[in-house]
């Protein structure tokens, strides 16, 4: 990150810049004024929805316009100079670095309120509230906060950032992006989509020979190619946002990727007999070189109304309903994992319990979650909060004293051992500070090598580097299996980040509240 720093102009400076900066203001919100007759067209890349204008506030509290000389009120400058300092009026700033930071104030050392990723564009003021160590100037965003134009963000939605980023994450889907692992050698990193000629090159032997025999199981997870859009039509090479790793670069390729790679994938297009994925960091890695991953059929229960949610263990396992004698008969199957809410009634001296669907389950194939207590005051307040238990592997989500969802977790591989020196799951009453929709990872998940594991699925941290986040890598959520971290399937790991806090803004990446959001306890 650029660190930049700050300067101060005595008060009388400050007044001077606030008259001129506001006259500016005028003259462009008049020229918006005249242009906004007329309807507008989406931008190239990618399209970004209109977002409501946001509650008017005071400016001078808001950091966008200083008292003008006299001691003048700001609300006695023209309405339309007023305007143009706040997002609504349909301007856009496009993010070209993998961390654009966002700042409760236009200044350097302002609170940082979240992030947005490369090619993400936002809603934004006609003019800037200043330029304090900023020299493209501080533009306020839907819905709040301010962003320094320069090398993290620009005003050309026309830049090749954008145009080199067809799409964002899929917000609410359970994979946020298609994710590959790569094979044994790992792929390489092109910078453009590569002739046959320098795939050949590069890769050392033809695609014939050297390319492993397509799966149709991965064409399948994949889903169909995208078609090229002009910039990779035009076989540009890829800018790197910045903030994006660039170790060695050659003519067509950076190099290849890390040992035991994984990635999240914005794009994938058809090219000389072969697809190619667009990660993240924007580089092309041909596909036949990567393997799928294959989605978990593991969600959780929502529990809609009373009732206890509880997992089913094992295989095989029958559902049953009562005929018209009141009889226990054979209806159905209860598949492994599935979450049920129990009502509370039993029958054949507790050996089946009812379900919410009508329908009896054997008491012994379930897993059934302790509700647990609030020692807090959130229940009696009707906060929300969750509860995580390392001996169940379960989590249940509260809204006040009722459980709205509940989900089988995989936490550290130290069970209940001391997270100093094992990989157990940190123990205690903590709140969510950092919510990203997905980030890279470091540590030994997938193995006890080193991994690099991007994009991980939406991560809420709640203490230090331990968060609650969806896995891509393993699929044996209920039983310990983590570093150290809350690992959850992605459909319940997206679940969750939409309903705690702090909540992310639509077209932001990442949010920060280091008062703490939904708190999160963990224990035994």
């Amino acid at each position: 990150m650029l660190v930049m720093a700050c300067s101060f102009p005595d008060a009388r400076a400050r007044r001077r810049g606030g008259l001129d900066r506001l006259r500016r203001a005028s003259a462009l919100a008049a020229s918006a004024l005249v242009a906004a007759c007329g309807p507008g067209e989406e931008p190239p890349g990618r399209s970004a929805a209109a977002q409501p204008a946001a509650p008017e506030p005071a400016l001078a509290a808001a950091g966008a316009v200083e008292p003008l000389d006299g001691g003048a009120d700001v609300e006695a400058a023209p309405a339309a100079s007023r305007e143009a300092l706040r997002p609504g009026r349909g301007d856009k700033l496009a993010s070209i670095a993998m961390r654009t930071f966002v700042y409760a104030a236009p200044e350097r050392g302002a609170l940082k309120l979240g992030y947005l990723r490369a090619g993400a564009l936002v809603e934004r003021a006609a003019a800037p509230s200043g330029d304090a160590g900023c020299a493209g100037g501080w533009y306020a965003i839907h819905p709040r906060g301010f962003v320094c134009v320069g090398k993290g963000a620009s005003l050309d939605l026309d830049h090749e950032i954008v145009a080199a980023t067809p799409a964002g994450p899929r917000r609410g889907e359970p994979y946020p992006y298609r994710y590959v692992v790569s094979r044994k050698p790992p792929p390489h990193l092109y910078v453009h989509l590569p002739s046959e000629a320098e795939q050949r090159r590069v890769e050392g032997r033809s695609r014939a020979q050297g390319t492993p025999a397509w799966s149709r199981r991965d064409e399948t997870l994949l889903g169909e190619p995208e078609p090229l859009t002009p910039f990779f039509a035009s076989r540009r090479d890829l800018p790197k946002p910045l903030g994006a790793a660039e170790k060695v670069r050659f003519p067509a390729h950076r190099g290849r990727a890390r040992a035991d790679s994984a990635f999240g994938l914005i794009s994938t297009f058809a090219w000389t007999g072969r697809r190619f994925g667009l990660t993240t960091e924007l580089d092309l890695i041909p596909i036949d070189r990567t393997s799928a991953v294959a989605p978990t059929a593991m969600r959780g229960v929502e529990v809609k109304g009373e009732g206890t949610p509880a997992f089913v263990m094992h295989h095989g396992v029958r559902t049953l309903k009562p005929d018209a004698s009141g009889e226990l008969r054979p209806d159905g199957w209860a598949a492994h994992r599935s979450g049920w809410v129990l009502t509370g009634k039993t029958a054949a001296a507790g050996a089946y319990v009812e379900t919410d669907a009508g329908v009896w389950i054997p008491a012994s194939a379930l897993r059934v979650a302790r509700l647990g207590r609030d020692f807090w005051g959130h229940a009696a307040r009707g906060r929300k909060w969750i509860d995580i238990s390392i001996e169940l592997q379960t989590l249940v989500a509260y809204e006040g004293e009722r459980p709205v969802f509940a989900t089988l977790v995989s936490t550290g591989r130290g069970e209940l051992g001391d997270p100093a020196t094992t990989s157990a799951t940190v123990q205690g009453t903590f709140f969510i500070r950092e919510k990203h929709v997905t980030a890279t990872m470091d540590g030994d998940e997938l193995s006890e090598s080193s991994v690099d594991l991007r994009d991980v699925p939406y991560v809420q941290y709640f203490h230090n580097s331990y968060a609650l986040h969806g896995v891509y890598w393993h699929d044996a959520f209920g039983k310990v299996r983590s570093s150290g971290c809350v690992n959850l399937a992605p459909a319940d790991a997206a679940w969750l980040f939409a309903w705690t806090d702090p909540p992310v803004p639509e077209g932001w990446h990442a949010a920060f509240n280091d008062k703490g959001g939904t708190l999160v306890y963990i224990h035994a």
